[in-house]
């Protein structure tokens, strides 16, 4: 079992995650996983090898042996078959979250600093509905940035849409909707692929140590 870690409120008991505030030093890779950072800056090597450090710690939680995690189609982690999950990174935090394919079809994960959007983004990422949204809840809710909030939702939504669906989806195909008062969102698909009845996914999401994070699962 791993320990609690800042995602763990946020999913179901199915699914475990495990943390890093840091990156490791000297964290060892499998040879293939060696090749994908072989000409990566510093920086790039030490978080793809402590977030999958992480992932490593998580899928030992369910009996999982240690296995190579490489990007796959359009970058998304190759998971051990059976398996489930993501992993998010960003300054001061990386994390893995896994999951039994037979307790969830899709999860998503993501973590950002808590700190506003440089301007631009997110006129490029929302709806028009979207914005008008978001101010409502700064009026009425402040101290949050909420723009940051609906970036790493999106995220989220992405992350769990692309492994049922192996389809792109754009920022604008998707609109969020949060619910302050009991830290969840909705997320309504305006796409609907064939074969793929999704409609809308529900997820969650806090602040923490100064971090937005976010979370969705899509039940198996």
């Amino acid at each position: 079992m791993t320990a609690a870690t800042l995602l763990t409120e946020l999913l179901p008991a199915t699914a475990h995650s495990a943390e890093a505030f840091s990156d490791m030093p000297d964290l060892d890779l499998f040879p293939a996983e060696e090749a994908v950072v072989a000409h990566a800056v510093d920086k790039r090597r030490r978080e793809f090898a402590t977030v999958r450090h992480c992932a490593r710690r998580a899928l030992a939680a369910i009996g999982r042996p240690p296995a190579p995690l490489l990007p796959g189609e359009r970058g998304a982690p190759g998971w051990p078959p059976g398996v489930v999950g993501s992993m998010t990174h960003c300054d001061g935090y990386r994390a893995a979250a896994i999951a039994e394919q037979s307790t969830l079809a899709s999860l998503g994960i993501d973590a950002e600093p808590h700190a506003p959007l440089v301007e631009g983004i997110l006129e490029a990422v929302s709806l028009p509905g979207e914005r008008t949204h978001l101010a409502s809840l700064s009026h009425h809710h402040p101290g949050r940035h909420w723009d940051r909030l609906l970036f790493s939702a999106k995220e989220s939504v992405y992350k769990t849409w692309f492994p049922l669906t192996h389809r792109w989806l754009g920022f604008e195909e998707a609109e969020i909707t949060f619910a302050p008062e009991d830290g969840t969102f909705r997320a309504r698909l305006l796409t609907t692929p064939a074969g793929h009845p999704l409609h809308t996914l529900q997820g969650r999401w806090c602040i923490r140590r100064n971090l937005a994070l976010t979370t969705l699962t899509h039940p198996a």
